[in-house]
Formats: structure tokens, sequence, C-alpha cells
């Protein structure tokens, strides 16, 4: 296949990729089957393979690539038997997925790729057969996550797996809840569980069987790359699924509320102000569906119809007492023009280039949208743009900002720090599914971007990209990820796909560094294979990644020259009962002198206290716990806390004022 009609095959591919709603998953490569038979080894060893990487581009001027030397750079390939390193981190665990989540397959002729392809409506015999199984293996990759008491929610393109997370290590699967529509995006509120669903064979009953496949597209799509739209199904469903799971063995469907793009996400609204609702905000992605299908849907451009469904979000309210009458209440234009009125209002600028270098593209939609209600604010990761919106009202949220950046593919996802002074915004760059920590990849792009938070105005800091090379058959780029609640710092957990997942401290915004990793070698040597972690996130004690292709991965971190044991004790200190990392909870510290401990060591460490004085509050500390904290040793601790309040005063760095007087609070009344 000479280079032309490849770069043809991949247009022609991620046309079908489109069609079928995977609008941020571009495709360039198959699924992973646990033992490739020969048939498929030999064909990935052609010279025609129409999945072989392509060549890596050269690093552009004046930017810097991804280090080579790092131990993760030339890790062995393999699916359960790749190649790991780590630093800072233990990997306790992988659960591999359940039977039922599997294709059991690498044959492109099994007749079970030829039963999924239906059941995704996939018009096989227009599509070339080494991407049969491609398709095929996709719709059962793992997605996010979720986590309420003892329980584990992994969303997944099939449906939902729910684990027992009592024992970290010795993880186990509760149930399977298959039920296809794509991407299976999970949040769960008490008894309810939210999923989101996409793709067009996802079905009101739940059903595998999907729907016929629909027409190709015509070459006049194809050439203004449209995407073609499936006959309309009374039986369809695209939108926000509702279960109970009062019986979490029995997930019961309650209620499927429909919107116009599908939901490739959605995030729960908790209003402190009410008590019997909770709200969800959907993020559709894909194709408008057509009118046929769902009234009042319409996917035509502003100045033909100000009531299109691009430009927008939807609202959905959910009353706890009667979760079945879920409805849309709104459908806010975020992207709206202020002065003008105009509803594409935001545009991203022009991406990975000079000013001008490429035509600005008017945002219409949002990837994930964090919610901080402490705060009342959300930060939005909108294709073309991080915005800022006021939630104070969830059913009106109203953007108070807007930032873009030429280093900037596409705007993912958010999380804030915890004081709400910072917000780390991920570059999806690819897709998903591009190789891009390679050497030759710049380190700006693809990365995170950290900007400052000051009056409802965000201002940019620096970048931060997981810092070792990766090869050309690994999709790697900035994903999901959630803080490690360190007390006195800004740590985020965050997962790379196959870059694995990388700990970053953020505390300076201007300086962000990795303190600790994990990364496995790339599934397939020769072909880019889906994988790797899409979330990672740290949930009471320990860090739980969703591996697309394996399972999930289970992680605990380790002491190092960046992390003390006190530092990783003190954070365990912080217990959720439940976490919907895009619903992010204010974290507060107990006053414990094990949290006073990750103070000290902070303190040595930055040198913001000289070694005696951390020698003094050392022992200070430990006699209080030896003798079970008798009045004597604490009144010793109370007589050191004034010292460090006049300390606060003349610290160099905010950070470390901030840690004093955090610990003098802590050795002036330290709980039990």
């Amino acid at each position: 296949m000479n280079r032309v009609s490849s770069i043809a095959f991949r247009v022609a591919i991620t046309t079908i990729f489109l069609f079928f709603g995977l609008s941020r998953i571009q495709a360039q490569a198959p699924a992973p089957s646990p033992s490739p038979s020969p048939g498929a080894k030999a064909a990935a060893d052609e010279e025609e393979n129409p999945f072989a990487p392509e060549p890596a581009p050269a690093l552009p001027p004046g930017m810097t690539g991804s280090n080579v030397d790092d131990p993760r750079a030339k890790l062995s390939p393999g699916l359960y038997d790749a190649g790991e390193a780590a630093m800072g981190m233990k990997h306790l665990e992988l659960v591999k997925k359940p039977a039922a989540f599997q294709l059991g397959s690498d044959n492109p002729d099994d007749p079970k790729v030829e039963k999924m392809l239906g059941m995704l409506g996939v018009p096989s015999a227009k599509i070339p057969k080494p991407l049969h199984l491609v398709l095929a293996q996709l719709a059962f990759a793992n997605s996010d996550l979720a986590f309420q008491g003892n329980y584990l929610f992994q969303g997944n393109f099939y449906g939902v797996n729910i684990y027992d997370i009592a024992k970290p290590a010795n993880t186990s699967l509760v149930t399977s809840l298959v039920c296809p529509g794509g991407q299976g995006d999970v949040s769960v509120y008490k008894n309810l569980l939210f999923m989101s669903v996409e793709m067009p064979n996802g079905r009101l009953d739940c059903g595998t069987q999907g729907f016929p496949p629909g027409p190709p597209p015509t070459p006049e799509e194809q050439k203004e790359k449209k995407r073609p739209v499936p006959a309309a199904q009374k039986d369809r469903f695209r939108g926000v699924r509702i279960f109970d799971i009062s019986d979490i063995r029995n997930p019961r469907q309650v209620a499927a509320v429909q919107t116009c793009r599908g939901s490739h996400t959605h995030t729960l609204v908790v209003d402190p102000n009410d008590k019997n609702n909770v709200y969800i905000y959907v993020s559709g992605t894909s194709f408008v569906r057509q009118t046929e299908e769902l009234a009042g849907c319409s996917g035509e451009q502003p100045d033909k119809d100000p009531d299109t469904a691009l430009f927008r979000i939807d609202v959905i309210k959910v009353p706890l007492a009667a979760p079945q009458d879920a409805k849309i209440v709104s459908n806010p234009r975020v992207f709206m023009n202020a002065r003008t009125g105009a509803i594409n209002g935001l545009n991203n600028g022009g991406t990975h280039g000079k000013p001008g270098s490429e035509k600005p593209k008017d945002t219409n939609q949002c990837h994930d949208i964090t919610v901080y209600s402490a705060i009342g604010l959300a930060a939005g990761a909108c294709s073309g743009n991080g915005i800022l919106l006021d939630i104070k009202d969830p059913v009106h949220p109203k953007r108070v900002d807007a930032v873009n950046d030429p280093n900037y593919s596409y705007w993912h996802s958010a999380s804030f720090s915890n004081d709400g002074t910072k917000v780390v915004f991920t570059d999806e760059w690819g897709g998903g599914l591009g190789a891009r920590c390679r050497p030759s990849d710049p380190n700006k792009w693809g990365a995170d971007a950290i900007f400052g938070l000051k009056d409802d105005k965000l201002t940019f800091d620096s970048y931060y990209k997981m810092p070792a090379a990766q090869s050309d058959t690994e999709n790697c780029v900035a994903h999901n990820g959630s803080l490690i609640p360190v007390p006195g710092r800004d740590i985020e957990v965050q997962a790379w796909y196959q870059g694995g997942v990388s700990v970053m401290d953020f505390t300076d915004p201007q300086h962000p560094f990795e303190i600790a990793y994990f990364d496995r070698g790339p599934i397939d040597p020769k072909m880019l294979v889906l994988g790797g972690d899409w979330s990672a996130y740290w949930y009471n004690g320990h860090i739980y990644g969703s591996e697309i292709a394996r399972g999930l991965d289970v992680f605990e971190l380790t002491p190092s020259q960046f992390l003390t044991q006190n530092e990783i004790d003190a954070a365990r200190a912080v217990h959720f009962n439940e976490l919907n990392v895009q619903d992010q909870q204010r974290v507060e510290w107990p006053a414990t002198l094990t949290v006073a401990k990750a103070y000290v060591d902070q303190l040595s460490r930055s040198q913001a206290l000289p070694e005696d004085k951390i020698a003094s509050l050392t022992d200070a500390i430990r006699n209080a716990e030896s003798s079970h904290m008798s009045k004597k040793s604490l009144a010793k601790l109370k007589h050191l806390s004034p010292s460090l309040n006049k300390e606060a005063e003349a610290a160099k760095s905010p950070a470390d004022s901030k840690r004093l007087r955090a610990l003098a609070g802590i050795l002036e009344h330290p709980a039990a």
C-alpha cells in the first residue's frame, strides 16, 4: 500500500468511526487480543499493513521532545506480560476484564466478529476486512471510574462492571451490567448510577442486537468530511441512563433521558442549596440525530437555525425521590458572545502553530466539565477552549472566562486545586489513539496546561507532560486524573493511556514536576493498538487505573525522595463516601499529628525552617504520640505554635507560609 492510499485508508477509517459516534478516538489500529493468531501476526509483518504506525514527524524548531533515556522508554511489549517500570508507586494488582466484556477472538472471520459488527450497525461489506476486528474489539473498551463506599464502578463501551474494593489488593467482581452504547462514562449518587451513551447501537432496553447498518458515506460526504446519520429508530437510545443500585448485584434501569447528540461524558452536579434533586451536565460530541428520531434536534449552523443542538450543553434535573421523572430542564449556550449575542462566540484560535497558520474553528461542544460546587465554579474543557462557568444556579451556568492556546489541539478535561486557585486542563491531541509521546513530539503538545485562577479569571502558568519517551505503537496523550490529598501540596495522579500513570506536583504552578510513575511496554511492537490507562484516580488510600484493554489496575504510593511516608499517611487520613471526580469535593484534613508530621517533612524539604527547629518539632510530636497525648506533651506542642505563626509571616514562599500556619493550628489544638 503506497503512502497516498495509506492516508486515504486512514481517512476512511476515521469517517467510519465518526459515523458510529466515536468522535474522540481516531481510528488507526486494532484493539488487542490476548494471543494473536499466526495469520494476524503475519499480516502485521506485511509491508502493506494498514495499521502500521505513521512515521514520526520532525520536532518543530524551538521545541523539546520526550526523554529517550528514561527507564520507561524501552520497555518490552506484551498484553499481559509487558515490561514494567515504576517509581514512587507499587502495582498491587491487575484485575482482568470479565469474559462478558471480551470479544474472545482474534480472528476477523470468527462469527463473533460479524455478530458484533451487526450489533454496531457497521456495513461490514463496505469496509476492509482488517478493520472488522478493530471495530469489534473497540466495542469492549474500558472507560471512566466512579466510587461509592467499598465499590468501584468501571464504565465500558459494553456496559458497567462493579467491583468490591474493600481489600484493594484483592479486588473482586460483584456484577457486570451488559448495556452497550459507548462510551459508558459513569457517576454514582446514593442509590443511583448514571451512564453516558453516545453510539447509535444503544437501545432503550440495553439490548445487544443493535440496529441494521445504515448507508456508507457518499463521495460528497467523504469529501466534505460529513458524518452520515443512521436511519431513525424508535428504540434507539443516546443520552444518559439512570439505574437504581439499591440492590448492588442487580442494577435496574429506571430512566433514560434522550439528548440530541448523545452523551460522550456527563457531570454530576450537587447543589448545596437543593437536597431534593441532583443535576447532570451532558456533554455530547457526536452527530446530531434527525428530528424523525428525536423531536427538536437540529444540526444546522446558527445562521440557519438559532435552535441548533450545537453550541450548547444539556442540563438534566433528577428528582431523588422520583428519578423516573428526570428530564432536560435547560440547554445553556455557554459559548455565546455576550456582546453580539452570537451563540458560536468562541473558537480555538488555531492549533499547534503560529497564529494564522490554521483557520480557527468554532467551539461547538464541551468534552468534559468539572464542577466545584464548594466555590460555585466549573471548568469546562470544550474542544477549542478552556472555559470557566459560574454554577451557583446549576440550571443556568454562565460563562465568566474563556482561554485558548496555540499549543492545544483538543481541550479534554480539567481539575481544580483544592484551594481553587489553579486549574489543570488536559489536551487530548490525537483523540486518544495517537502516539503523541514520541521523542519528536513536543512536550507542550498533548500535555497539561496549568492556569492560575483569581477573581474568576484564568492566567496561564506552565505546561506539564509525562516526560518519558514512548514508542510509535503506544497511544499516549494527556487524559483523566484526580487530586491526591497530600496536605500542603497540589498533587495530581493522571492517566496517559499507554504512557501509563504519572503523578505530578503543581504546588508551584510555574514549575510542575513528576514525583511518581508506573508504565508498561507497548501492547504490540509493530501495530498501534488501543490500550493503556484511561483514568487514574486516588480513592481512600489507593490509586485505581481503568486499563482500556486489560482490565483494572490497583496501585499504592511508596516513599521516595519526593514524597515521605508521613505525607502518604496524611493523604490516607482523607476518606470519601463517594467520589465522582468531575464533581470535585473540597478536601479538609483532620487536625491530627499524622498531618502535622507531613507539614514538618515539607518544611524540612523546602528548608523553610532550620534543622534544629525541625528536630524540636519532630521530638515534640513523637513525645506526644508515645505519651498518648499527655497534658505535658500537649503543652509543649502548644508552646511551639506561636513561633510557627511568626515564621509564616516571614516565609519566602506562599506554600511554606500556608504550611506553617496549618501546622501551628494543629499544634495549638491537636485532635486525638
